[in-house]
């Protein structure tokens, strides 16, 4: 038990450390290395280039549904369990992609493989919990954000590098020895508490619906779909969310923490998530459109926003340092005003600037974004339960996925409404309202100092 009460001792603690880098590494990649790719695999497999999205769509849709209900069933059976599983499906299911020979069979390889990205992020942040010592767990919080924020932004790098030496099922093979390896140091993971109520199976489905339906409704908002459609979608989903929450009510356990929510910090912390997320996502989908209407070539794009990613990956274990002794809600506030400040800079930089004259600015952004993640994580974990930790595990990564999703559907409803004025109209005002969610999400963090 002491094990479980203040973290893994030396050496088991890198091994697990190890463990969850190769699969955060994995699957956080895998969520942006098949947007390079499409046109590849549209053409191999020969199918319209709308139709090839369903490998991008597969993946996030089968996240969204299964990330909470996964995150309850690790508070039942154990973390290290889900994690364990979700190692071995990836896997699997990469195996599957690799060897694909039609859309069809490449779709459902991708919605297995989202089940087990699921897995691996519905209770990453809840092992952090038991692998650090409470007196470190920021510093593994700022080791975790490093991780999603290094891989993130390389995904489209290492597709392309992929992409010139191998074909396509490269990009989902190479998934495979490293996953077999991860899986072998799950052993190294801890054994946690296991809860004693039963798995709610209605409310899991109910969560699939809701998600489900909410997300579909928002990806049709930014490609174009029939409002009756989408308004329909949005529709059946409050219906469905609406019974789901009530069902929630009152439930010791629920699978759908709304009992979590009334805890302040707790539902602070998931809002300056979501906003700060929407904020970082608008401007990495924008950026590239806005730097290539001004001349630049994909190579100085990639150059170009190099600095925010490289600055995160410095910064996010001093953050994390740092949020073990100094309150969430005001390093938070202070990264957010920076990131603002850097988001700032970005709108209003001249449109042929220097790479040095941009790369201070994005270096900016990362910086901001840095200090405030690590920190923020580290509070929303620990505002949660010990015993409902994957819960609050299921929170924070769905408040993520949550904000890539409106922020990117965002950028593509204000490119539609752009259109007429060119894409470098449209990037300049997308990163303008980032600048506004960045400056939201700065204050709502400041608002914990209060609670």
């Amino acid at each position: 038990m002491n094990e479980i009460a203040d973290g893994v001792p030396w050496p088991k603690r890198f091994w697990a450390i190890l463990a969850q880098a190769l699969v955060i590494t994995m699957s956080v990649l895998d969520a942006s290395i098949a947007n390079i790719a499409l046109p590849t695999i549209s053409a191999d497999l020969h199918v319209m280039p709308a139709e090839s999205i369903w490998v991008v769509n597969a993946y996030q849709l089968a996240i969204t549904v299964s990330l909470l209900p996964l995150a309850a069933l690790g508070d039942i059976v154990g973390y290290r369990k889900i994690y364990s599983w979700g190692v071995v499906v990836f896997t699997i299911a990469s195996l599957g992609c690799a060897m694909s020979t039609s859309l069809e069979m490449l779709t459902l390889a991708r919605v297995l493989q989202g089940f087990g990205a699921s897995g691996l992020m519905s209770v990453n942040t809840a092992l952090v919990r038991f692998i650090f010592p409470r007196a470190q767990l920021g510093r593994g919080m700022g080791i975790n954000s490093m991780l999603v924020a290094i891989s993130s932004a390389a995904g489209p790098s290492i597709a392309a590098g992929i992409l010139t030496v191998a074909p396509w099922p490269f990009l989902f093979f190479i998934n495979v020895p490293f996953g077999i390896a991860a899986f072998l140091m799950t052993a190294s993971l801890p054994v946690t508490p296991h809860a004693t109520h039963r798995f709610d199976w209605r409310a899991a489905l109910l969560n699939a619906g809701m998600f489900g339906l909410a997300l579909s409704a928002v990806d049709g908002i930014g490609h174009g779909a029939s409002w009756p459609m989408v308004a329909g979608e949005a529709l059946v989903a409050l219906l469905i969310g609406v019974v789901f929450i009530r069902s929630q009510r009152g439930q010791r356990a629920p699978l759908l923490p709304v009992d979590l929510f009334a805890i302040p910090v707790f539902a602070l912390s998931s809002l300056t998530s979501v906003l700060s997320f929407v904020a970082s996502t608008m401007t990495f989908v924008s950026l590239p459109f806005l730097f290539e209407a001004n001349g630049l070539s994909t190579v100085s794009v990639g150059l170009l926003i190099t600095p925010w990613p490289l600055t995160s990956a410095i910064i996010s274990p001093l953050a994390g340092r740092l949020a073990d002794r100094v309150p969430a809600g005001k390093l938070g506030g202070v990264g957010l005003g920076l990131l603002t400040l850097g988001l700032l800079s970005v709108a209003l930089a001249p449109s042929h600037a220097s790479w040095l004259n941009m790369a201070w600015r994005m270096a900016l952004c990362g910086a901001g974004f840095s200090m405030f993640q690590a920190p923020n994580n580290r509070l929303l974990i620990a505002a949660t339960p010990r015993e409902r930790s994957g819960a609050g595990s299921g929170v924070l990564s769905s408040s993520r996925l949550v904000g890539q999703t409106l922020g990117a559907a965002l950028v593509a409803v204000v490119f539609g409404f752009t259109a007429q004025q060119g894409v470098a109209v449209g990037g300049q005002l997308a990163v303008s309202i980032a600048v506004g969610m960045a400056l939201v999400a700065m204050c709502v963090s400041l608002l914990r100092l209060r609670v």
